[in-house]
């Protein structure tokens, strides 16, 4: 029969257990002293010319001549703001660049991706040599195009009428650009190939494959662009006029006439112009951020 004999001297070893490694991965980093200080000065630096353009709204020409100018709000805003939209007939403007813009950012959307999209998936030839020439058209000063442009709006009676600043503004090399780039390492080829097998034709490849791969980047080309046209001017205040269809910059002209400019009136102006732009980023900021967001985590 066998026995078991303990050792009475054993004493037992205490179990240690393993402390979790700590993951980094997903961990909130916090930011320092001088993070949020340089962050807190670069935001008020970002945010003065607006509040400077909302203080001198608010004051008359008589005290913004003053020294030291105002750095703080007067009681003329409303009757400033008043004056600016009665005389630069903003809301006829305004609802004239929201149209160009909106309809502006919507065509360069859509056909720099189909474009950009055939230029980084799709086999043609002197495929590189188009390419080469889209970019070298980025090199062109605007202003060369100016004559030529207006001969062709005079000619097809386009003067001072919307589509003449939209139309020439519906394609732009940089979207072209930009979406082939981004399509070229978003977009698997094998993803494309897949939908050929199942039948797929190139429409619907398009807009099932492609466009949906391709919409954080869409975003991001539709905010930009959108932004550009509305603060376009110099091809604007050439096709258009302040007492037919203006665009909101061409309309602001009109308060900067006469022996001595009204100031005041004139930032009130242009703060009406800008309210629309700050309104869509807040509305729309949280998506657009996440599609950006939604991009740079693929893969």
């Amino acid at each position: 029969m066998l026995t078991t004999t303990t050792d009475p001297t054993a004493t037992a070893r205490p179990t240690t257990t393993a402390k979790p490694a700590r993951v980094r991965a997903g961990r909130q980093l916090h930011g320092g002293r001088i993070t949020h200080a340089v962050l807190i000065v670069f935001t008020m630096g970002s945010l003065f010319p607006l509040v400077w353009t909302a203080i001198a709204a608010s004051r008359n020409n008589t005290r913004l001549a003053q020294t030291p100018p105002p750095f703080w709000f007067g009681g003329n805003l409303f009757k400033n703001l008043e004056i600016a939209w009665t005389d630069a007939n903003m809301g006829t403007a305004l609802l004239n660049t929201t149209v160009v813009a909106g309809t502006v950012a919507a065509g360069t959307v859509v056909f720099s991706t189909l474009a950009g999209f055939a230029f980084a998936k799709l086999r043609f030839r002197f495929k590189n040599l188009l390419m080469v020439l889209v970019i070298g058209t980025m090199m062109v000063p605007p202003q060369l195009s100016v004559v030529p442009l207006y001969m062709l709006i005079a000619e097809l009676s386009w003067t001072d009428q919307l589509q003449s600043v939209i139309l020439p503004m519906l394609v732009s090399a940089f979207g072209v650009f930009f979406m082939r780039q981004y399509l070229s390492e978003a977009l698997p080829t094998e993803l494309i190939e897949a939908a050929r097998v199942d039948g797929a034709s190139s429409w619907r490849v398009v807009w099932h494959v492609v466009f949906p791969a391709a919409r954080p980047a869409m975003a991001v080309l539709g905010m930009l662009t959108f932004v550009m046209a509305w603060n376009d001017f110099f091809w604007p205040i050439i096709a258009l006029t302040q007492n037919g269809s203006p665009t909101v910059q061409v309309a602001l002209t009109g308060l900067g006439r006469g022996f001595i400019p009204d100031q005041s009136v004139i930032m009130a102006g242009a703060l009406l112009g800008t309210l629309p732009l700050l309104l869509a980023f807040v509305i729309f900021g949280k998506q657009i951020v996440g599609g950006i967001m939604q991009g740079a985590v693929k893969g």
